[in-house]
């Protein structure tokens, strides 16, 4: 059923596209390969097939891949099966990916591949045999489904690669502010290392590879879609902020509903996508259109990255959304 189609509360504010929307959408879209590699990488959404494109795309000129392809489990996406394989099956899959995207990648360029605990061992095998590994991101997923004979599949992995020794990583830019429980003080009574505001105690720590302040998109989220998969602009904001430059170029072969790409072009990147669903690429640009007029980035503000729910008790903040955090323009 179409996202149009479906029966909606009336405050469910997930992101819909009439018919006439779709058409006037696509329009929009780069759908035709060029007769020959292109010397500047355009900025938009293509819709294709990201190994069939990477043949066309000027090479050595994206600074931060983000890779989040299906991971190794049966999924349906809009009405294509993705289907589970068998593990070396699937690094071979994704070996073939990575080989075909890398000479599109700058030597200072950094990359973020996702998957889940199942895929995270055929990701390290085959992005080891490519790229530098730097680390390993687990956040939290709040959602997730119970289990009666196993543990709760409510965490999923992002790891953190580069290209070569030379990179771009601005932990400045990437900072946390926590709650302060306990606070330590100088002799004095002054805050030691942290602040004292009216409406409690932070301190801004430096990011960890553990993050438990991501919210996934749900239905009262202006940015929330139907995409089954879709990952949260809180977290794409971290990657793109830690890991590219304005100007930079943030490329996304598999863009899905357009994550990616609104994030770029909010925090001043250049972007491109490629999603082989035209559905999804529509979704994409109508995001992207929605973007010109609107910068904020759920739970960032002042410059750092606020904890989950803990932005609702700032007056500083300018819109409230529904489900109670408060959002500030970056």
């Amino acid at each position: 059923m179409l996202a149009q189609e479906k029966l909606r509360a009336g405050r469910n504010r997930t992101l819909a596209l009439s018919e006439a929307e779709k058409t006037r959408l696509t329009r929009s879209l780069i759908r035709c390969p060029p007769k020959q590699r292109l010397l500047e990488a355009p900025t938009g959404t293509i819709y294709g097939d990201c190994r069939e494109w990477a043949r066309w795309l000027p090479q050595a000129q994206v600074d931060l891949l983000f890779l989040d392809p299906p991971y190794n489990l049966s999924k349906c996406f809009n009405g294509k099966q993705f289907t589970k394989r068998g593990t070396k099956e699937y690094a071979a899959w994704l070996g073939d990916i990575i080989a075909t995207l890398k000479p599109l990648l700058k030597q200072t360029a950094s990359v973020y591949i996702c998957g889940d605990w199942l895929t995270s061992h055929s990701i390290y095998e085959v992005a080891s045999d490519y790229f530098v590994i730097r680390n390993r991101i687990t956040w939290e997923r709040e959602k997730g489904r119970g289990a009666l004979n196993n543990y709760k599949n409510a965490s999923e992995d992002i790891w953190f690669c580069t290209v070569g020794d030379d990179y771009t990583f601005n932990v400045s830019a990437v900072k946390l502010r926590r709650r302060v429980i306990a606070p330590y003080t100088h002799d004095n009574g002054a805050p030691k290392d942290w602040q004292r505001t009216s409406t409690g105690n932070f301190r801004d720590t430096h990011p960890s590879n553990l993050w438990t302040d991501i919210t996934i998109p749900f239905w009262s989220m202006p940015e929330n879609t139907d995409h089954p998969t879709q990952k949260s602009e809180k977290l794409l904001a971290k990657l793109v902020l830690a890991s590219s430059n304005p100007g930079d170029l943030v490329f996304d072969p598999f863009l899905g509903s357009g994550t990616t790409s609104v994030v770029a072009k909010k925090l001043g990147r250049r972007y491109l996508g490629i999603e082989e669903d035209l559905e999804y690429c529509c979704l994409a640009a109508r995001r992207l259109e929605i973007a010109e007029g609107k910068k904020d980035i759920q739970g960032l503000a002042e410059g750092v990255f606020w904890e989950r729910n803990s932005l609702s008790v700032q007056k500083k903040a300018t819109t409230q959304d529904t489900d109670g955090d408060l959002f500030a323009t970056k």
